[in-house]
């Protein structure tokens, strides 16, 4: 079977032949392109050991260089290749204490998690599948090369990818490996909470995103975090029609948390300020019912940010919900068009007079400037006629302050 590879991986893999060395696309990319998937990047395995790559190339950068990893430079795009290598005994539950250099690639493909990962490939040899992973692709499933138990007490974050891969290709997790999960859950702890959220947000984001109720089946999500563990899931629903944004689909995940179970999982998982502001924000106001009101609707548009307001929209009407009815969420949606079309005003920074304007009235310097401004678009969003500065101005004068 021929593989389309990008040029840089074929001159990549060509000038290692031409020095005598064995070089092939490796791992996912080689999975990806089976499946008709874009390649997110190339990896490349080679014979050569690291010094022996970076006397073949000038621009190299010393990225993994003690695993056996070089990054070659190829028009400001970096190729990771790595020497062939067989990992020494993982003491961490994540890392192999030590790695051996080895000039035999069926024992470089050995170490690697899945068998739908442990494939290579090069036009000389066409594909090199030494452990099933092209029947596996067939059948769409997800299969530890080797012993499981193993792969998975090697590197605990494998426990975790599996689940991603799953949802990610829409693959079903064959049974011993299913098995192993559950039985080396508790090595998670070994995993720190960042890579732990990159893989839980890939899973959310992924066409299949419901699968993130396999993290509770198997028994890992009391290892993720206690606040993630305890997330209400009697309604859990995450719909992959969604679109695929990260605060939308953790939004979603987590729409019948309390605010502070939210913020406690979020930060427990380190994900950034914005994220957990977004998500928080549209969690809340899912809960909240919008009325089909033009004046309520411009109400909720002051407090929302413009494509907070339309992700909120968005999620109201794909995920079940018993805040509003689909008739009423439709005119809610026709509504904030026509808001939007005639451009009220639904922000301060649209309205028609400033803080000079409210102190040239008569109104002191200081807090009580913004408490008008406050009031005069309190005004306006129930009546969008009156963002007129005269008008305005005129009623800062009748004012009790």
């Amino acid at each position: 079977m021929q593989i389309q590879i990008p040029q840089e991986v074929e001159e990549i893999i060509g000038k290692l032949k031409q020095h005598g060395y064995e070089a092939y696309a490796v791992g996912g990319c080689i999975r990806d392109t089976l499946l008709g998937r874009e390649p997110g990047d190339w990896d490349i395995t080679t014979s050569a050991a690291p010094q022996q790559v970076k006397e073949v190339f000038p621009k190299t950068i010393d990225t993994g260089i003690q695993h056996g990893t070089v990054t070659i430079m190829i028009n400001h795009v970096g190729y990771e290749v790595t020497t062939y290598r067989i990992d020494g005994e993982y003491e961490d539950g994540r890392h192999p204490k030590s790695v051996e250099f080895t000039s035999n690639l069926k024992e470089d493909l050995r170490r690697r998690d899945f068998t739908i990962n442990a494939m290579a490939y090069s036009h000389e040899t066409g594909i090199v599948d030494e452990f099933g992973g092209m029947e596996d692709l067939k059948r769409k499933v997800i299969r530890c090369v080797g012993c499981a138990v193993d792969r998975f007490t090697e590197d605990a974050l494998r426990i975790l990818r599996a689940i991603r891969f799953a949802a990610q290709l829409g693959f079903e997790i064959e049974e011993e490996t299913f098995e192993a999960i559950k039985k080396i859950a508790p090595n998670m702890v070994h995993v720190s909470k960042e890579r732990v959220q990159t893989e839980l947000t890939k899973l959310l984001l992924s066409p299949n995103p419901e699968r993130i109720e396999l993290v509770y089946e198997t028994g890992i999500s009391p290892f993720v975090s206690d606040a993630f563990h305890k997330v209400d899931r009697s309604k859990m629903s995450v719909n992959g029609g969604l679109p695929a944004k990260k605060h939308i689909r953790w939004a979603a995940f987590l729409k019948n948390a309390a605010d502070q179970e939210v913020s406690s999982v979020l930060h427990d998982l380190k994900l950034d300020n914005d994220t957990i502001y977004r998500v928080r924000v549209l969690v809340k106001w899912l809960k909240q019912p919008l009325k089909p009101d033009q004046t309520e609707l411009r109400r909720v548009m002051s407090q929302v940010e413009a494509s907070l307001y339309d992700d909120l929209l968005e999620l109201k009407r794909m995920i079940s919900l018993e805040t509003e009815s689909r008739e009423e969420l439709e005119t809610i949606v026709r509504l904030s068009a026509e808001i939007r079309e005639r451009r009220d005003c639904v922000t301060l920074k649209n309205l028609a007079v400033s803080g000079s304007d409210v102190i040239k009235a008569g109104v002191k310097p200081g807090k009580e400037v913004g408490e008008v401004l406050n009031r005069l678009l309190d005004l306006v969003l129930e009546e969008p006629s009156r963002n007129e500065k005269e008008y305005l101005t005129e009623h800062i004068k009748k004012m009790e302050l």
